[in-house]
């Protein structure tokens, strides 16, 4: 029997506080980089396990050295979103307007109930276990706080870095792993063209912004049809444009945010491109009276899992739960900022998926206000997966 086996055969014993606990975070979700009760909690558990705790950047990471051996970083986030919740659980949130519409509840709570099981277990596993904590990555910015406050200078350095995520896919039970692109890079921009105001019924005296924006958003459509390869995945989305105030009013400055994703950073850096040379070129074309301003905000860094450790965590997911309850995941076109963490370390990861609806049940995408998966086997699976995937580097039957 493995040492991850041996470990969750103590899962039973803790069922209960964990759903008490994911109920509470639930309950009381708080918006990124202001997760402050949040990490007091985790902060407390992670001291009563033993941990040597440290507060990072807003995150929490707690450190347990057992031995010589490996050193693993797991990490979970914790913030929630500003999305009033529509789910009709029991536990839905207490907040207004605030949400852990992104599963990130299961995450603290998983996160937490392998450093328990692992504390508990030192007899089977050697090395040091960092159980890592990050705030705002629903902003892009938790990861990069947590580097730019110490985090490489303050933790041991990890071999390995691992992490997780609830999704719609697979079913909730079962976990997904693939090598490789699994989540793409993204960015958001901001665009701020600008007109000259004028009377609705004078267009000729004015410069209109909205029918510039308007031809901006058109010409952006043939980045991806007609510049990236047909074998490539690019998404260029114009999610919002802002002009003026009354019909009879031409503006003089138009607003438009975009959203951009690929699983390849020659690609990402070739729409930035493109989207920046036709902003400049449609403003001079219609004569706009300054340069237009192109701001670059929320960047997400593509999850690019290395073949060598998925292929090591998916055997001992194997292992751990059943053949059966590990599948194949495809790439995802959704983003975050976990990779910022081992890049910062210069380590190779894995970040796989577990399923968080039932066979049958409706399912609802990460964000949406009616996301609520099951509240069993989901938090089980997760906790399952994280001491197999830790125990893979650190169990002492490896």
């Amino acid at each position: 029997m493995s040492a991850a086996q041996e470990v969750l055969k103590k899962l039973d014993a803790q069922t209960e506080w964990q759903e008490e606990l994911y109920i509470h975070l639930h309950k009381h979700p708080e918006l990124s980089m202001q997760e402050v009760e949040t990490a007091a909690e985790i902060t407390r558990r992670l001291e009563s396990y033993g941990y040597d705790v440290q507060q990072i950047g807003g995150g929490v990471v707690g450190v347990m050295k057992n031995g010589e051996g490996p050193t693993v970083l797991f990490r979970a986030d914790i913030d929630a979103l500003p999305v009033e919740e529509a789910t009709g659980l029991p536990y839905r949130s207490e907040v207004p307007g605030v949400m852990h519409a992104c599963g990130h509840d299961f995450h603290i709570t998983a996160g937490l109930g392998a450093a328990k099981l692992l504390a508990e277990s030192r007899d089977l596993w050697a090395g040091t276990y960092i159980a890592l904590f990050q705030p705002a990555e629903e902003t892009a910015e938790g990861a990069q706080s947590m580097v730019d406050d110490g985090l490489v200078e303050k933790v041991p350095r990890p071999d390995v870095a691992l992490g997780q995520h609830v999704l719609v896919a697979p079913v909730s039970g079962k976990v997904g792993t693939i090598a490789g692109p699994m989540l793409s890079t993204a960015a958001n921009i901001k665009v701020t063209v600008y007109g000259k105001g004028s009377h609705g019924s004078m267009p000729h005296l004015g410069i209109d912004p909205v029918v510039l924006a308007s031809s901006i958003v058109m010409r952006l459509q043939g980045i991806v049809a007609r510049e990236i390869s047909p074998f490539k995945f690019a998404v260029v989305t114009v999610g919002s444009l802002q002009a003026g105030t009354k019909s009879n009013i031409i503006p003089d400055r138009a607003v438009l945010l975009l959203n951009i994703r690929a699983y390849d950073m020659e690609v990402r850096d070739h729409m930035i491109a493109s989207i920046e040379r036709i902003v400049k070129a449609e403003c001079e074309a219609s004569g706009s009276p300054k340069p237009p301003e192109i701001e670059l905000y929320e960047m997400f860094p593509l999850t690019n899992n290395d073949a060598e450790v998925t292929a090591k965590v998916t055997a001992a997911l194997k292992e751990a739960l059943g053949e059966d309850r590990v599948v194949p995941l495809d790439p995802i076109t959704a983003s975050e900022d976990f990779s910022n963490i081992p890049n910062a370390f210069g380590i190779p990861y894995c970040y796989w998926g577990f399923g968080g609806f039932a066979e049958g049940q409706q399912t609802y995408p990460n964000h949406n206000p009616a996301f609520g998966p099951v509240l069993q086997p989901t938090l089980r699976t997760g906790t399952e997966a994280a001491v197999a995937g830790v125990l893979a580097y650190l169990g002492k039957d490896n």
